[in-house]
């Protein structure tokens, strides 16, 4: 398929998805989602579905991580963790968000997933997002604190690291709940505590793994 027959199926996938944001529609507009894709599904790119990315991990449906997004509400400048990284795609919206001032940290869980997702971004020239091997749920200390705080994988309940690295006022979103179906919560950090602001069903995840996972 030709990168004008990408374009403009990205094109109706986000007027289909009808997004309040304006940062959040741009963002999509702007990342190649077919450049994440394993060759032989390229041609799903814009259905609005989970596919998976092999090593039992999926890449998100887009009307889901919109909806994970414009809860968030990242400002351009923002410093951001993403637990979960995956294919790097969210990450790459991510980096659309944050701009040229802020920073996107992703920890993936599966290494070989992260080199894939790594070699990808960098391609792609998103030079605002460093990504690494490791246990989400450790977060990322050395580079805390964190205005926002995205988690995409389902938690029981959220890991006391990533909030411990969530700055004052900070954000995160995460899906919270059992195995089968979760709710998108909001939280924001508030006189050192946790304070859900909102929350959204029902969604389905692969379950977080690390020391503080399912």
């Amino acid at each position: 398929m030709s990168e004008e027959a990408f374009a403009e199926q990205r094109k109706q996938l986000v007027q289909a998805m009808n997004l309040h944001s304006k940062s959040v529609e741009k963002a999509f507009l702007s990342v190649k989602r077919e450049q994440f894709f394993p060759a032989e599904l390229k041609q799903y790119a814009y259905a609005d579905s989970a596919f998976p990315i092999g090593f039992g991990q999926t890449i998100s449906q887009p009307s889901t991580i919109a909806i994970m997004l414009e809860m968030l509400s990242v400002k351009p400048g923002d410093r951001l963790l993403e637990v979960g990284g995956g294919s790097g795609y969210v990450a790459a919206l991510l980096s659309e968000l944050v701009g040229v001032k802020g920073k996107v940290f992703a920890i993936e869980l599966v290494c070989e997933l992260q080199q894939r997702a790594t070699k990808t971004l960098t391609q792609l020239g998103y030079k605002k997002v460093e990504m690494r091997c490791g246990d989400g749920t450790l977060g990322w200390r050395e580079e805390a604190p964190f205005d926002c705080i995205l988690i995409s994988a389902a938690c029981r309940q959220v890991p006391k690291p990533l909030t411990e690295q969530l700055k004052e006022g900070g954000k995160l979103v995460a899906p919270v709940g059992g195995r089968f179906t979760q709710e998108m919560v909001l939280l924001q950090k508030e006189k050192g505590k946790s304070v859900e602001k909102d929350s959204k069903c029902c969604f389905v995840f692969v379950p977080l793994k690390g020391k503080f996972g399912n």
